[in-house]
């Protein structure tokens, strides 16, 4: 069942029209399926990132952060396999010369166009590019298909410098680059994005109990970090003959999305595929040495991998309420759209409202927004009436809106209004820190 009321083309409407997610390069006509985040959309990115990190990596004692290249060493790629098998199956149209992924051809498309599919044939998804001044062979470089190669080229630096023994994780969140066929469904499938994932290395005794520690960990992140419907989850395990030749478990995460149940992000354990590859290409010896036995082996590995911008996507489409509202005049009601994000993750945390533009009002509201911006991300707004502002503020999520009314002036108070509930209260300035504390710590 379906349990998202919000349909693409309204959440995309709504991106752009408050400054979340724009088209790519739009003043030139735009380029397919390239989105640029806006204000709201990159405090947004910035707030899951350090959610993520804080969760996974900050509050735990096993894992170390990374920061690789995006673009390595090519025999990397060869070693791992990527040149020959990261693929995608291509179809082309003769008569309108349209590329489709094989298992993503729309089923209208021989009826509107006409034209006859060529046969399938395997298309390397790297983006490829040249260093330095010859374009030939010998220079040829790709852009990073995934995070996870430069962990593994990195592990014995990481290991020897930290000191860390096994079990114990590489973690990175960075940039990745696809040249996806048939890239769509808005930022759910880019040929640009954010990764955020880790490495977990572990001896091969006992995989099976690891692996299910670290799905307790992401039920865990999306129940109570993301706070997400988790009835939107379906927790898919992958058959043998359909894993990646590398894998001996994967489990899918998908999500119930406005155009299907889709893939949101995955765990699998890797073995010591990885390492092996790279040990063997690069004739480095990659073996951790027990520091109690003195043994010498290969670490597997245990693979949790998240698309910051799927993350995003769903973060958008799990806050989107739609419901009727009183009006200012409370004579009538309205359509009211707020963003219910989790305080966290609302990309503006508070709004600072003088009830209007004179200056001893703007003057006082100016000098709270100052203060509060110490702490939080704030926005100040003076334009148009009380109620259309506090309209705006419900759109883009901001779980506070500040009021600086005349009394104001009077009494050193201001009028707290709460998202959610559209509730107000009177809270002395003074007061002000020590509430909004206690507001973003429940």
């Amino acid at each position: 069942m379906l349990l998202n009321m919000v349909d693409m083309d309204t959440l995309v409407s709504l991106c752009k029209r408050r400054g979340f997610i724009f088209p790519g390069s739009e003043i030139y006509g735009g380029l397919a399926n390239s989105w640029d985040y806006g204000p709201l959309g990159h405090l947004l990115k910035q707030n899951i990132k350090a959610a993520w990190w804080k969760f996974f990596v900050q509050e735990r004692d096993d894992m170390v952060p990374l920061d690789s290249a995006i673009i390595m060493n090519p025999k990397a790629w060869e070693a791992s396999g990527h040149l020959e098998n990261f693929t995608d199956p291509l179809s082309e149209c003769k008569k309108c010369h349209q590329r489709f992924r094989v298992d993503m051809i729309p089923s209208s498309h021989e009826k509107e166009c006409g034209g006859e599919l060529t046969n399938a044939k395997n298309f390397n998804l790297m983006f490829k590019t040249f260093i330095g001044p010859t374009e030939d062979s010998s220079s040829i470089a790709y852009l990073r298909p995934e995070t996870a190669g430069g962990m593994f080229v990195n592990f014995k630096s990481v290991q020897q410098a930290t000191r860390k023994r096994l079990p114990f994780g590489i973690a990175q969140i960075g940039k990745n680059f696809r040249n996806e066929i048939t890239p769509g469904n808005f930022i759910f499938r880019t040929r640009e994005f954010e990764i955020g994932e880790f490495e977990y290395f572990i001896k091969q005794d006992g995989w099976e109990l690891i692996f299910e520690m670290w799905l307790g960990q992401i039920e865990k992140w999306w129940k109570d970090v993301m706070q997400i419907n988790m009835d939107n989850l379906v927790w898919h395990e992958i058959p043998d003959g359909e894993r990646a030749h590398y894998s001996k478990r994967t489990v899918d995460i998908e999500y119930r999305y406005p155009f299907g149940v889709k893939e949101l992000h995955g765990i699998a354990y890797r073995t010591d595929f990885d390492l092996s590859s790279h040990m063997n290409a690069s004739g480095e010896d990659l073996r951790y040495t027990d520091p109690e036995t003195g043994e010498k082996f290969l670490p597997h590995v245990v693979e949790p991998t998240f698309g910051i911008d799927r993350i995003l996507l769903i973060s958008l489409l799990e806050a989107y309420h739609e419901e009727e509202a009183p009006t200012a005049d409370k004579g009538e009601s309205e359509k009211r759209v707020v963003l219910r994000f989790p305080h966290h993750l609302a990309p503006i945390k508070v709004a600072v409202l003088p009830l209007s533009k004179k200056e001893e009002l703007s003057s006082v509201a100016k000098k709270i927004a100052a203060d509060l911006r110490k702490q939080y991300m704030v926005e100040y707004d003076e334009t148009q009436s009380i109620g259309k502002r506090y309209r705006r503020q419900d759109e883009i999520g901001t779980p506070y809106c500040i009021t600086v009314d005349f009394e104001t002036l009077e009494d050193n108070a201001v009028t707290i209004r709460n998202r959610d509930t559209m509730k107000q209260e009177r809270v002395f300035q003074n007061d002000l820190t020590l509430y909004l504390k206690e507001k973003f710590s429940l």
